[in-house]
């Protein structure tokens, strides 16, 4: 361990460390490259208690008032162990916190905790910033836009760049898309800001330890990007991460312009009739075939236990008549996502173009497409 000449020396409620030790710990790997990276960055300025982890890509601070000004010092601490003590004491507790003999001495009650530390100095600190904001966006606002596209996002894809969030400004304009290479993902919001063109691509881990900070409510975030990073600021946490070093792929041409084989249906009833089809279709392929003729869909599923179901659902489609196949749990994703509107456009093209999805009711002007499978 190295020496500490730091001091520190200061008492916290037990409820206020909680929430935002619980949220900074979420990042701390399990078998991290460094022994540091098993710790999380204690630093006292004035009547302020920041709590920083990394995981060398990604990195959270948390801003916790202490209520009295006690003199400025900083130390590491085992994030998880730190957690895990405040944790299990009573949630009225006060803790008292100092260190002694390069150790972090935690009081309260009748317990007393000692915690291995490290010298601040050691701890890594992701590059420096200019502070120039570039996008000021409600809290709420970005929360949906990416509930209502994560899912699309790769996961462990050879093609790294589909491992994450595409994040596009252009004039008053946000747009998010995710794709996996066999959905996509995209909605996009008017913000006041001018804003200049610039797209950048933030990894999966990234997205969700975002959607774990952001509230719902009428509360900002403020979005600021360097040569490599991005950095957002929301209520008391600092959230920065590294971003995917790639070109994410053209998919503005991908939307249909003007489609002519529409289907409408119930939100509900889709949703319904997609879960029964579910539950016979092939455990592994998870093939739904849709049959499309005016005004009528025919669902059907197979396995190879020679086990179907089909199902016909009376809909609006005056378009050319359609056999198409799909993965069903990707057509169920985007229901489930879709939630809020009562009537569901699907855009056909023929029997081996991809499926464009919308509401009737636009919400972020949210639009998914869904490869078909080919049986």
């Amino acid at each position: 361990m190295s020496s500490n000449k730091s001091t520190i020396n200061f008492s916290v409620s037990r409820t206020s460390l909680y929430q935002p030790l619980q949220k900074v710990v979420s990042i701390i790997s399990g078998r991290p490259r460094m022994p540091i990276l098993t710790h999380v960055l204690l630093k006292i300025n004035d009547d302020c208690l920041y709590i920083t982890a990394t995981d060398l890509e990604i990195e959270i601070t948390a801003k916790v008032m202490l209520g009295d000004k006690y003199p400025i010092g900083s130390i590491t601490a085992p994030g998880r162990k730190f957690f895990e003590i405040c944790r299990s004491l009573p949630g009225s507790s006060k803790m008292s916190i100092m260190l002694q003999d390069n150790k972090l001495i935690i009081c309260s009650g009748y317990s007393t905790f000692s915690l291995s530390t490290f010298s601040a100095s050691d701890f890594p600190k992701l590059e420096e910033w200019n502070n120039r904001i570039k996008l000021i966006i409600s809290q709420s606002t970005l929360k949906e836009m990416i509930e209502l596209t994560q899912f699309s996002m790769g996961q462990q894809d050879a093609r790294y760049y589909l491992n994450g969030m595409f994040f596009e400004t252009k004039e008053h304009t946000l747009r998010i898309i995710a794709t996996d290479g066999h959905r996509l993902a995209s909605c996009k919001t008017i913000v006041d800001s001018l804003l200049p063109y610039q797209s950048v691509i933030i990894p999966r881990k990234g997205i969700i330890e975002i959607l774990r900070l952001l509230n719902i409510g009428k509360k900002i975030v403020n979005i600021q990007t360097n040569n490599n990073s991005i950095r957002m600021k929301m209520d008391n946490y600092t959230f920065t991460s590294k971003l995917i070093d790639a070109v994410f792929p053209n998919c503005h041409d991908i939307f249909l312009k003007q489609p002519k084989n529409i289907l409408e249906v119930s939100c509900d009833v889709m949703k319904h009739a997609l879960k029964r089809a579910a539950i016979l279709s092939n455990e592994k392929l998870r093939i739904v075939q849709f049959t499309l003729i005016t005004n009528q869909l025919k669902i059907t599923t197979h396995n190879f236990e020679y086990e179907a179901s089909e199902e016909i659902l009376d809909v609006s489609y005056a378009g050319k008549d359609i056999k198409i196949s799909f993965n069903v749990d990707y057509l169920l994703d985007v229901i489930h996502v879709m939630a809020r509107a009562q009537i569901l456009r699907f855009f056909f093209t023929n029997e081996i173009s991809s499926v464009q999805i919308e509401g009737i009711e636009k919400y972020y002007d949210a639009t998914y497409i869904v490869m078909p499978i080919r049986v």
